[in-house]
């Protein structure tokens, strides 16, 4: 696909993921999830509403990177085998500090805002981030997250109302899923789940 989309000008990512919506090519998560996000009920009407939900998607995507880098904390293009120690110490630092302060924030939010999702009682796609960041971080580091869970309970109980969701559900009981591998940002080293 990349291929097919060099040389033709207009704007083209510079990696997947990407969309192609008509002419449209738009890349980056976050930028993706804007663009679906008002198109399928899934972000708020009115512009200030659309830009917090924006606003949040990016503070996802800012803890996204800081997960990969659990297991690539010299950098992508090495192996993990190749940075045991430093991934060792940087999930340690990942767990300790940066966790709290990501979930936590995520956790207040759903505290604070009392509704039946994080920015009230309509579902957005934020809300759809947040449910796989649970179950990623579930996976790569299950004796990890079962002892943090008991300081998020509302973005435990945020989870599990995305899970129910009939579509959700359906989904999730479906071939279509790809299981969670050695391949993707969530990654399961048992070494890093002290």
């Amino acid at each position: 696909m990349m291929k097919m989309l060099q040389g033709r000008g207009g704007t083209p990512p510079f990696a997947p993921p990407f969309l192609k919506a008509g002419a449209l090519v738009i890349g980056q998560t976050a930028n993706i999830l804007l663009y679906l996000g008002s198109r399928h009920g899934l972000a708020p009407k009115a512009e200030a509403g659309r830009l917090w939900v924006h606003q949040l998607q990016l503070t996802v995507t800012d803890f996204v990177l800081e997960i990969h880098d659990t297991h690539h904390p010299l950098g992508p293009s090495l192996y993990y085998e190749d940075q045991r120690q430093p991934a060792k110490k940087r999930s340690a630092e990942f767990w300790n500090e940066r966790v709290p302060k990501y979930l936590g924030y995520f956790e207040r939010l759903s505290q604070e805002h009392g509704g039946f999702y994080l920015t009230g009682r309509r579902l957005t796609y934020v809300d759809l981030s947040l449910f796989q960041i649970v179950e990623g971080l579930r996976y790569a580091f299950p004796k990890r997250m079962k002892a943090f869970e008991r300081e998020i309970p509302g973005l435990v109980a945020l989870h599990d109302r995305v899970a129910i969701r009939p579509n959700i559900k359906a989904y999730l009981c479906s071939d279509r899923r790809i299981a969670f591998n050695e391949d993707g940002i969530f990654r399961h080293y048992k070494g890093l789940d002290l």
